[in-house]
């Protein structure tokens, strides 16, 4: 209520001073003159709020992150970064008129809209697009959070990574009914792992306590201005022009960052080389004349004569075959297989997925730091083995010969595909394990996974092996060869004594 009162009392200090000069001018002022006076002192009002944001709790969080230092101290110039170029698109958003929305379109549309253009006479459109604005915000964004995920060994990898999962909070801009709510989740994001920090420093270094504080007082108050300011989403200009395609072109107020990267390229080429619009309707016009003959169309075709057509005549025929045998150019060339394009081997954490792949004769690999949420790809890897610490989401193994996979719980399902020879070992637990389309597969299971599912589909040599005493284990083929038989009401399938 305090709070309010004060707003109250500024605008009645704004509305007297007007009412102030009013008084003092000779002619008089017009009413939309007050109004626009009034519209303007209330984007001031905006942009003195969203300054005391940069000058309070941002300052607050890149001093303390300064006193860490580290990757921390470089993960707040990001942030910091990204939060200016934020003040700049909301200057432009309260002097120009919001640009058009960006299509969502396909190859095919974008190709029948290029000729529809073609067709007609009218001026390209504007390619002021919200995309483009927000491209440099957009890529701000993606370099904290790219920051995180190259800095996973730091001791620091809690700071990071609650920057990085609160930091998409700035694309509140691009939402439309409600931003305030969205940048909250952001906030409740970033809270789990400022409590994995303050668990770990709040007894020996309150300067990673201050840390917290400052970096969630951003979110706080971000979302009391969006309440103050923007309340049902961002407020663009109704009177000023269109926004520019770029949004340093704008305003050169407060610090730039570099410019964004050059538009996207012309329409394809082969639109390019296609013929002029005028040379098109010339030779559709001269199709649809040559069509419109009728019978006359015929008229124009050469006459054969009975000799020179070779299914009446042999010797043409066997002149046609001795040609097509002895001319180099139309003899069927052996085929030469090209060499098969060598990959780079992967092991990375591309958003919430790992990728390994591409691995050959790696006994070592090696996946730690994993989260509840995050999966793990393994595609194309030979005679290597990979072992996968901490609970995942999923494993999908695909394409792969001679691998070794141990990992030690799975929340979700195991899944293995097209491969051969491969050898799986549960350390924890798992609830559903698949071989599909799979030739030879050895899976170890703990006694915490023994109510695991396994589920197989046209593979062969698979077997389970249960654990028996400390270090022992107990294998157990699974059935390859099956009998079905109608028992007078519906088929009943049975595995035969053969199979495995």
């Amino acid at each position: 209520m305090e709070a309010l009162v004060e707003r109250l009392e500024q605008a009645v200090v704004r509305l007297e001073a007007v009412a102030v000069k009013l008084q003092h001018c000779p002619g008089g002022v017009a009413n939309g003159d007050i109004i626009s006076n009034m519209i303007n002192g209330g984007e001031s009002q905006s942009m003195e709020a969203f300054d005391l944001l940069l000058s309070g709790s941002v300052s607050e969080y890149v001093k303390t992150s300064t006193s860490i230092g580290g990757e921390v101290a470089k993960h707040a110039e990001m942030v910091n970064n990204a939060l200016q170029i934020q003040r700049t698109f909301l200057k432009m958003a309260m002097t120009h008129q919001e640009p058009s929305k960006a299509e969502m379109v396909n190859n095919a549309l974008q190709i029948q809209r290029t000729f529809l253009k073609m067709a007609m006479t009218h001026q390209e459109p504007s390619k002021t697009e919200l995309a483009d604005l927000l491209r440099p915000l957009s890529e701000q964004i993606h370099e904290v959070q790219s920051f995180r995920e190259k800095n996973r060994g730091s001791s620091l990898f809690n700071h990071l990574s609650a920057v990085s999962e609160s930091i998409p909070a700035l694309g509140w801009v691009a939402v439309c009914q409600k931003p305030g709510p969205y940048v909250k989740e952001m906030n409740d994001a970033a809270m789990f792992y400022t409590n994995r920090v303050l668990k770990d420093y709040k007894d020996t270094d309150g300067r990673h306590v201050e840390w917290v504080r400052s970096y969630l007082s951003i979110w706080t108050e971000l979302q009391s201005y969006i309440k103050d300011h923007h309340t049902t989403g961002l407020v663009w200009s109704t009177t000023g022009p269109v926004a520019p395609s770029s949004l340093f072109n704008a305003s050169s107020d407060g610090p730039c960052p570099p410019p964004p990267p050059p538009p996207p390229g012309p329409p394809p080429v082969f639109l390019d080389n296609s013929a002029a619009p005028d040379d098109t309707a010339a030779q559709h016009s001269a199709l649809f004349a040559q069509l419109n003959q009728g019978d006359a169309i015929t008229k124009g075709l050469k006459h054969v004569s009975d000799e020179q057509k070779t299914h009446k005549n042999p010797d043409l025929r066997s002149q046609g075959e001795r040609t097509l045998q002895d001319s180099p150019a139309k003899r069927p060339s052996a085929s030469v297989r090209a060499p098969a394009k060598k990959h780079s081997p992967v092991l990375e954490l591309e958003g919430k997925k790992w990728r390994v792949e591409y691995q050959d004769q790696s006994p070592d690999l090696l996946i730690e730091e994993t989260e509840l949420r995050q999966v793990v790809y393994v595609f194309s890897c030979n005679s290597s083995t990979l072992q996968i610490k901490g609970k995942v989401n999923s494993i999908i193994v695909d394409n792969c010969k001679k691998l070794g996979l141990v990992f030690d719980s799975a929340v979700g399902i195991v899944e293995i595909i097209n491969s051969r020879d491969v050898q799986l070992q549960v350390m924890g637990k798992v609830p559903t394990i698949s071989i599909n389309k799979t030739e030879g597969c050895h899976v170890y299971l703990s006694k915490d996974s023994l109510d695991c599912e396994i589920v197989s589909a046209k593979s062969s040599e698979m077997n389970i092996l249960v654990p028996e005493g400390e270090d022992d284990y107990r294998e157990f083929p699974v059935p390859e060869q099956f009998k079905t038989v109608w028992d007078g009401s519906s088929l009943v399938t049975e595995p035969t004594k053969i199979a495995g």
